[in-house]
């Protein structure tokens, strides 16, 4: 079949015959074991475990805080021994909270079982259990599984892609796990293809240097509708845009995703996790990691726990310290080097790298660029590095945002072909950080903005009431007055025609006027309880707006003081309407608008 080249790229040295010499390994259960809560893009998990709890193999230990979201599960039995900050694989050595399970060393499972019939069970069911089984893509970015296995009726899919390039040197987890089960594989995309609804299309993709696992899928694909697509090795092949490009010829849209073209991709690693959560009912709590460099006496991949520190897996691969020249979390295009050897096994951790000086000697200073252009020959996407590099130096994030940079995919082929060792990638990554900062800044202003904005309007608006009752007010008090001075002009006037006006029955008289005069009527009396009930109900609904509006940083204490004066309004505006009602009831049968 057709295959499609992509612009740029490199061809570093492969290095992997080291790692495939030996089948894949297990190391022995660790002593204890770090699962960060934050393994994949999105919210971090919660805890759902206390401290000094004792946990079974394959237990849910912290649950997913969000629809991006992935919970995490024990990788062993034992005991949770801290639920702290520690630091995880990071190249700032950063700290994030985790959950430590000391081992009990029995590797008790918990009681665990598949998907039943799960041939037949519907889309929505299996996507539930693998965001159950805290499954996020194994390839390299971590997003959620089922979140990216669900993208909606408005978005169809008719390709499925499997992503087998493992283009990366001295990777070859996914190569190692094709060659032992690649039965299991193809089970894994039959799922993904009854999720999806059968796309027409379902295509591995892998480079033409893998042959033994080329050869192990064949046998597995006849007559399934699975096609083995093979192309020749260029870095980074594996790139979901390029490895799209290479097999369809199709770009997706700056900005877009593969879903926008009707395709889904898929890392191999994943394909087989999720096989291990519908059939087998496991969750996530290992991985295929490849142990390599000529700082190991022994390179191979081994079946690693999550949570494993590098420490123990170096333990068991004859690691001399001395000779090598640094730690490596990834391949040497585009992992990090670790600031220390105890930091744990994730579940997008696909290689450790331990180099000695001849591999990857110590980096020498960056020198001025030369503009030689060989940056822009080696884009996979077409960018152009040199003239991102300069906005980056100069923090103009809004040119380097009009070049497109978070078209970028780190991959690391301009800083491998730069002849002034120039850093490239890492000025890119520390200007796409600094622009996500300032876009979460300016979401968080606006929002703050939004709340200040609503507030002076209630404020406005509750003054414009209270400004309405006072002239109420003051128009019934001018109308009571002019009342009262007409009555106590008659009976003035009455006494100056010369009426008996010293007499005690004239006196009694006009004394009775002026308290008709000042009496309420019942009609005011209504309008004054109504006033009252409408205050009443004013109070209390800006007294629930603030409860609404509590942040959820503030206090419990706090909190109940709202909800005080939440009930204290509440129980203002019944005693209000009391009172109207005994008003009512008194006067029955009056006149009353």
């Amino acid at each position: 079949m057709k295959t499609w080249v992509t612009p740029g790229g490199v061809h570093p040295p492969e290095n992997k015959h080291q790692s495939l010499t030996l089948p894949i390994g297990t190391l022995p259960i660790p002593e204890k074991l770090l699962i960060p809560l934050s393994q994949h893009i999105g919210t971090a998990a919660k805890p759902c475990v206390e401290l000094g709890s004792a946990v079974l193999k394959g237990q849910k230990i912290a649950e997913a805080a969000g629809p991006v979201s992935v919970p995490m599960h024990a990788p062993t039995s034992g005991t949770i021994s801290a639920i702290e900050h520690r630091p995880i694989a990071h190249s700032s050595g950063m700290l994030a909270p985790c959950i430590e399970i000391t081992s009990d060393g029995k590797d008790q499972w918990q009681a665990h079982q598949g998907v039943a019939d799960y041939k037949n069970a519907s889309a929505s069911t299996l996507l539930q259990a693998i965001a159950e089984a805290g499954i996020a893509g194994m390839g390299g970015a971590g997003f959620p599984s089922a979140v990216k296995l669900n993208p909606g009726h408005e978005r169809p899919i008719h390709t499925l892609i499997v992503n087998a390039t493992e283009c990366e040197p001295y990777i070859t987890a996914d190569d190692s796990a094709i060659r032992e089960r690649a039965a299991e594989i193809i089970e894994g995309i039959g799922i993904l293809s009854q999720i999806l609804g059968h796309p027409d299309n379902i295509m591995i993709g892998i480079e033409d240097n893998k042959p033994e696992a080329i050869e192990a899928l064949e046998p597995h694909v006849q007559g399934s509708g699975i096609s083995v697509r093979s192309f020749p090795t260029k870095y980074p092949s594996g790139g979901e845009k390029q490895l799209i490009y290479i097999l369809t010829g199709q770009e997706i849209p700056s900005g877009g995703l593969p879903a926008d073209i009707g395709m889904v991709c898929i890392n191999i690693g994943t394909t087989y996790a999720i096989k291990r959560a519908i059939v087998d009912g496991e969750p996530l709590i290992s991985r295929v990691t490849t142990m390599t460099g000529d700082a190991c006496g022994i390179n191979r991949n081994y079946e690693t726990l999550i949570g494993t520190a590098v420490s123990h897996m170096l333990e068991h691969s004859q690691f001399n310290e001395e000779r090598c020249s640094r730690l490596v979390m990834g391949g040497p295009m585009m992992g990090f080097s670790l600031t220390s050897a105890e930091v744990p096994i994730v579940k997008t951790t696909n290689c450790i790298l331990a180099p000695s000086y001849q591999e990857i000697p110590d980096d020498e200073p960056a020198q001025p660029c030369i503009r030689c252009g060989l940056c822009a020959e080696a884009c996979p996407v077409s960018l152009l590095p040199q003239q991102l590099f300069w906005y980056s130096q100069a923090e103009d994030y809004e040119r380097l945002e009009a070049h497109n940079l978070f078209d970028c995919i780190e991959c690391g082929a301009c800083s491998y072909v730069c002849p002034s060792n120039i850093p490239l990638v890492q000025y890119y990554r520390h200007s796409k950080g600094e622009i996500q900062k300032a876009r979460a800044e300016k979401v968080k202003s606006d929002h703050a903005r939004q709340r200040f904005e609503f507030h002076q309007q209630r404020m406005e608006q509750a003054e414009r009431d209270k400004e309405a009752k006072r002239a109420a007010r003051r128009e019934a008090a001018e109308q009571a007055k002019a009342t009262a001075g007409a009555a106590n002009n008659g009976a003035a006037k009455a006494t100056a025609e010369g009426q008996s006006g010293d007499s005690a029955a004239d006196i009694i008289a006009a004394a009775q006027a002026r308290a008709a005069a000042r009496k309420v009527s019942p009609e005011q009396q209504l309008a004054k309880f109504e006033r009252s009930i409408a205050g009443a109900e004013m109070r209390l609904q800006m007294a629930e707006e603030k409860l609404t509006e509590a942040d959820a940083q503030q206090t419990d204490e706090q909190k109940n003081i709202l909800v005080a004066a939440v009930e204290a309004a509440r129980q203002k505006l019944e005693q209000a309407k009391g009172r109207l009602a005994e008003h009512i009831k008194e006067h029955k049968g009056e006149q009353v608008d």
